[in-house]
């Protein structure tokens, strides 16, 4: 039972590590939480200060969502805690307890975790983004119809009760932190891949 709490909690603190602000903080950079969107993700960060520094970001937000699953899945945590694992390592990114509560998006993280849960849903979320990126160039729309199809591979893949209510949870979720992405994908005036940008994120945060 103790055991069991210690997974959870590690998981959510190592979620609230704020990649991009310790990236930028490390490379001397400004904070992304004050310029462009004010929002702490790749997406931001690479508009703010670059390839280098998204990329470094982008890494730490998949690292911290693969590892604690990688973590309790290697020690014989049971399934249902392993599934809240990486609920708390998402929690952790959208409201990490050491920077105010204010977080990313959570998709980078979200990939990290079904990687780490089961390989064939991170395969099926990169092939819808990429299929969805291609034929759209939208990547709010791509990250958020990936999302959906998550939930389909996850039922197949692990058909067991609480992969599947955490994941429902972390894309309600998703579509939540998207909703100003979501108005103006309805409204005609989401930005396009390749299109200068107004400060507002819609993918990899």
């Amino acid at each position: 039972m103790i055991l069991n709490l210690c997974y959870l909690i590690f998981a959510y603190l190592l979620g609230s590590f704020s990649s991009a602000v310790v990236v930028c903080k490390m490379m001397g950079l400004s904070d992304p939480r004050q310029g462009g969107s004010n929002n702490p993700g790749t997406t931001n960060v690479l508009r703010l200060h670059g390839k280098p520094a998204a990329l470094l970001t982008l890494a730490g937000d998949l690292l911290k969502g693969l590892i604690p699953v990688f973590i309790g899945k290697m020690l014989g945590a049971p399934d249902l805690i392993i599934a809240g694992i990486g609920l708390a390592a998402f929690l952790g990114h959208l409201y990490p307890i050491f920077f105010g509560f204010e977080g990313g998006k959570g998709i980078a993280t979200f990939i990290g975790v079904i990687f780490a849960t089961a390989w064939q849903v991170g395969i099926a979320f990169l092939s819808m983004w990429v299929l969805m990126a291609v034929l759209f160039r939208f990547s709010s729309l791509a990250a958020l119809a990936a999302s959906l199809v998550s939930l389909l591979a996850i039922s197949y893949f692990m058909p067991l009760p609480h992969y599947l209510v955490c994941s429902i949870i972390m894309v309600v979720l998703i579509f939540w932190r998207h909703k100003e992405n979501i108005k103006k994908l309805i409204a005609g005036n989401e930005n396009k891949f390749g299109q200068k940008k107004p400060p507002q994120d819609s993918d990899l945060t």
